[in-house]
């Protein structure tokens, strides 16, 4: 099933940088903002790579994905990158507090190769959609760099925790970086060959499911068709070992009590014709709506969210001066989920867009995926914010379970874009896979 496999990781040289200095968030989730600081932190910061200022003047010369080559080139020149001298595995931990919790928790998991499949091999499994922009940035950015930067967040079962046994040490991390939101990572090379096998042998029987990097993964196949084709192989025969036929990935065990899922609320912007009491009155057939102080704070409605979800798929509707809970869905197996399974039916996202945002609002699922109305906020607090400096409506959302999650993946469907928001993020540039 899964075939993983070691990797000579190209990594920073610790002595010539600081890595938290170098280190990024994924690409897309780096902000305009978070983008100048990387620029400004260190001449040598992934950011001039994996997303490139852009200018005015770019042409098919000069650009950002040329940049992005050229940087890669001449660090590696410089010694700033330096290629590992034996294919290893990297055990990976984050130790953070999760937003709005207390106790410090641990999330461990290890890097290396995977091998890239169809979603039809039953192999890698997604539970998301993509859009076609993202993954022909990332396509130009690998056809000119041939490296991959970031980890595929891939998710597989093992309730007893047997490959983190395998790859775990006491001795000192090879790597550590601080990140923005105060997440310690660090990273252990293991280049043993007996654990490598061992780990190696039980992740054959493993299903994977791409937690976050789905784009990045389509991206990985796409590309490894075009080498294929330019190679005229099939990939059965002469190039199956191919640099191109393989991807970085995290690989982190879905069974962890490290593991975890925020909410990911969704606000309404731009509707000139807006009324809190339509949306009350339009939200009746659907849910049970019951009327709450519009003065709540993100304590409150988290407590409120978390107490309804007990019973069912419930969402919390603030706006400037009304707030609903809106709950005990109606509408289960009506025609508005026409095409989608009672798994999805039974999701707060699902019944959020499918009755709210398009049944209700009127918003389209294609002005949605294109966030032309609808904006995505991880803090509650914020997406309050945003109502009182002039939104229509937040709606705020308990986060996906890990077992939805698992169950709608392995039975082929996916959810809404944004459904899901693995805390924390996986840092790019702790290891790079150079294809040449």
């Amino acid at each position: 099933m899964a075939q993983i496999a070691p990797f000579r990781a190209l990594r920073y040289h610790p002595s010539r940088v600081t890595l938290s200095q170098v280190v990024t968030q994924p690409y897309d989730k780096i902000t305009p903002e978070m983008q100048e600081r990387y620029y400004a932190t260190s001449p040598y910061n992934l950011v001039r790579i994996i997303f490139g200022k852009r200018d005015p003047g770019d042409h098919a010369g000069d650009n950002p994905y040329t940049r992005a080559d050229a940087c890669l080139q001449d660090w590696r020149k410089q010694g700033i990158l330096q290629q590992d001298p034996e294919p290893a595995l990297y055990f990976y931990s984050q130790r953070f507090t999760p937003p709005g919790g207390k106790a410090e928790m641990e999330r461990r998991g290890f890097i290396g190769l995977g091998r890239i499949e169809e979603y039809s091999a039953q192999v890698v499994f997604r539970h998301e959609q993509t859009l076609a922009k993202p993954k022909a940035d990332r396509l130009d950015l690998l056809r000119a760099t041939r490296a991959h930067f970031g980890q595929i967040f891939m998710l597989y079962s093992d309730p007893a925790g047997e490959i983190e046994q395998i790859l775990s040490t006491d001795r000192p991390p090879d790597m550590e970086a601080s990140d923005e939101y105060g997440v310690a990572h660090r990273v252990w090379k293991v280049a043993d060959p007996a654990a490598i096998a061992a780990t190696r042998d039980k992740m054959r029987d493993k299903k994977l499911i791409i937690a976050d990097g789905h784009h990045r993964y389509e991206t990985a196949l796409n590309y490894r068709n075009e080498r294929r084709a330019a190679a005229g192989s099939t990939g059965n025969a002469g190039a199956k070992d191919a640099p191109y036929e393989s991807v970085m990935m995290t690989f982190v065990n879905m069974d962890s009590p490290g593991l975890v899922i925020l909410p990911t609320h969704r606000v309404v912007h731009g509707l000139n014709s807006f009324s809190a009491e339509d949306l009350r009155e339009g939200a009746r057939p659907y849910f049970s709506v019951e009327e709450v102080d519009p003065s709540i704070d993100a304590k409150r409605a988290t407590a409120i969210l978390r107490q309804a979800a007990h019973v069912g798929p419930a969402v919390l509707a603030v706006a400037a001066d009304r707030a609903f809970l809106l709950d005990r869905p109606k509408t289960v197996g009506s025609d508005i989920f026409a095409g989608l399974s009672l798994r999805q039916q039974s999701l707060d996202v699902v019944q959020l867009h499918k009755c709210l945002l398009e049944g209700v609002l009127g918003i389209s699922e294609a002005a949605i995926r294109e966030q032309q109305n609808v904006s995505y906020f991880r803090e509650a607090g914020e997406a309050l914010n945003q109502v009182r400096h002039g939104a229509n409506v937040a709606f705020l959302m308990s986060p996906v379970r890990m077992q939805q999650v698992r169950d709608i993946a392995f039975a082929g469907e996916v959810l809404p874009q944004k459904s899901t928001d693995f805390f924390p993020k996986l840092l790019s540039g702790l290891c790079i896979y150079a294809l040449e």
